[in-house]
């Protein structure tokens, strides 16, 4: 087998690895590490967990131990996926280099810009950042790619997968093209085999089979559960993480709980902190400080409980892992390899537990297809059988209660025996059959049935001649109310309305003769004598006051009103009538000529 002193690495950097305690190198290592040493493009396929830091991280140490950086220039690139692989990356340097005078710089999102500013003026031999991040230093003028001698790109299908290929191509723009490339990825999409095609120079191939069977110090379990109702799908699977985390007891150290969405990661670890459970989240929507300080409390075991989105199932080293909970199953069949990847380290045994609901079938048929075996099934906790058997209790005594519509309890039902008694004891007097419907109260419907007797608004005066129709209604013998009727009618004669009616009609048809009157007046001769039109005068003004009439009713004797009111129409007439007929006064004897007509 060969050892990390046959690769002729730099003794510094050997030395390094011994007191890490390494001794052999991986299959991955030990191909990839001689062509990177030679100065020639590597292309690696192999999965996370197969030590591919240290394949690229230990020749770049010793190709880059001699010289020295220049301000804002880097010696070296290394692109990471996601702001923790970087920054496990940068622990790797730490650990690799600490006998070799190196610099570096880290560049990820979430950290001050003048930090990362000053780290670069200052010149670095390594620079390990995000793709995102890298690109705003370079358009903000602080930095220069002309002196990289070494490009190195990890997890590139990772980087796929969040849409940072149109990045690697600009960065890939950007470095001399001299340099030399080290291209990793776990699988070799079409999209990735087309970039490798591209920019990379007759590399050297090292492919480690795929990582498709899991460690046998890893316990598999699945747990299937159909929820009761789909509103409460989601409160019921909290419930069951609950219960199979309680369920192991002592066995429990810690875990990692993976969720395919940052909201449930979010609402997951609301929802186990409301339980008393050191639960905290970690996902990339959260501040780099906020990440880093969550991962160094659940390395130091102050945090219990890590509920991550797959931002932590790759690349990610955290040791003495005792349990690792899928709360959700991975759609995709490699991400379950890498979740449960972390626990079961460095030969130390662990726990994987998968929680599935119906709609998973699809995505368990791909697990199980990858690793090759079923996954063992599991049966839920005894805490989530009992509370379901509980609420199937529940409901089968509700329904009873809904039949018997809340007439009494279920220790009543219990004892058949009590309640015919109670019932036949009841009904004579909830019958009230001889009373009148009104003092029955109603039809006996809802609240109306325990009241009693309705209140009547007139009291104990009620008429004779309004309890008269009931008894008629209920078959009594009719009472003769006729002398009380007699003198409830004579008392109530004042009744002038209906003598009203006739006297307003011919008023109407006086209002409305003029109208069809008028154009005659125009046509009369002017022969008439003036003491003659006085008489027809006083008859058409009444017809003006017919309208007024009209609309107030509220008088009750027509002429006597038109006698005393007949001058002031007078007084409004006359100069209409002077503009109508050319000012002349002599126009006002055949205006009024035709209007004694109807009258004769």
């Amino acid at each position: 087998m060969t050892t990390f002193s046959e690769l002729q690495l730099n003794p510094k950097v050997q030395k390094a690895i011994a007191e890490a305690g390494y001794e052999n190198p991986t299959p991955i290592q030990e191909g990839a590490i001689p062509p990177a040493l030679e100065g020639r493009d590597v292309l690696g396929i192999a999965q996370t967990g197969t030590g591919k830091t240290a394949s690229f991280t230990l020749p770049m140490i010793t190709m880059l131990a001699r010289g020295r950086a220049r301000a804002r220039m880097p010696r070296s690139l290394v692109l990471c996926p996601t702001r923790e692989l970087a920054a496990q990356v940068a622990e790797n340097f730490d650990v690799y280099a600490k006998h070799v005078k190196l610099a570096k710089a880290l560049l990820i999102g979430g950290v001050s810009f003048k930090e990362q500013e000053a780290a670069i003026d200052k010149g670095v031999d390594v620079l390990i950042a995000t793709p995102g991040r890298l690109l705003d230093h370079f358009e903000r003028g602080k930095l220069i790619l002309n002196d990289v001698k070494v490009m190195v790109v990890d997890e590139a299908d990772r980087m796929l997968d969040m849409g940072f290929i149109p990045d690697i191509e600009r960065i890939f723009g950007l470095v001399p093209f001299t340099r030399q490339t080290l291209f990793f990825s776990a699988t070799m999409a079409p999209e990735i085999e087309r970039i490798t095609n591209t920019f990379l120079s007759n590399p050297a191939k090292i492919e480690v089979a795929r990582q498709s069977t899991t460690s046998d110090t890893i316990e598999q379990r699945l747990i299937e559960f159909k929820p009761t109702r789909r509103d409460m799908a989601a409160k019921q699977k909290r419930d069951m993480l609950r219960a199979c985390i309680t369920a192991e007891g002592e066995a429990f150290n810690n875990a990692i709980i993976f969720c395919n969405r940052k909201v449930d990661v979010d609402i997951v670890a609301k929802s186990l902190k409301k339980h008393g459970l050191n639960a905290e989240p970690i996902h990339g929507d959260l501040d780099q400080s906020h990440r880093m300080r969550t991962l160094d409390g659940f390395r130091d075991g102050s945090i219990t409980l890590l509920v991550a989105s797959d931002v932590a199932a790759r690349g990610l080293d955290i040791p003495n892992v005792s349990h690792v909970i899928n709360y959700d199953v991975p759609s995709h069949a490699e991400d379950y390899v890498h979740r449960i990847g972390r626990t079961g380290r460095a030969g130390k045994t662990g726990v994987a537990i998968t929680l599935s609901v119906p709609a998973d079938e699809k995505y368990l048929g791909a697990i199980e297809s990858l690793i090759e075996q079923p996954i063992p099934r599991g049966t839920p906790p005894m805490e989530v059988q009992d509370t379901r058997r509980k609420r199937d209790d529940e409901k089968s005594d509700d329904k009873p209660r809904r039949n018997r519509r809340g007439r009494g309890s279920a220790e009543e039902e219990q004892r058949p025996d009590e309640a015919p008694v109670q019932v036949a004891e009841a009904q004579p007097e909830a019958k009230p059959d001889d009373r009148p419907r009104r003092e029955r109260g109603g039809r006996g419907r809802g609240r109306d049935r325990d009241r009693g007797p309705r209140i009547v608004g007139m009291g104990e005066h009620t008429p004779d001649f309004i309890s008269l129709s009931f008894d008629e209604r209920r078959g009594g013998p009719a009472r003769d109310l006729t002398e009380e009727t007699d003198e409830e009618v004579s008392a109530d004669t004042p009744a002038p309305e209906p003598e009203a009616a006739p006297e307003e009609k011919p008023k109407r048809r006086r209002s409305r003769k003029p109208k069809a009157e008028e154009p005659k007046v125009e046509d009369a001769p002017a022969e008439a004598e003036a003491p003659e039109a006085e008489a027809p005068a006083e008859e058409e003004k009444p017809k003006r006051r017919s309208r007024k009439k009209v609309e107030d009713p509220a008088s009750e004797d027509a002429a006597e009103p038109v006698a005393e009111e007949a001058e002031k129409p007078k007084r409004k007439r006359a100069p209409r009538k002077k503009k109508a007929e050319a000012d002349t006064p002599e126009a006002e004897a055949p205006a009024e000529d035709p209007a004694p007509s109807p009258e004769e």
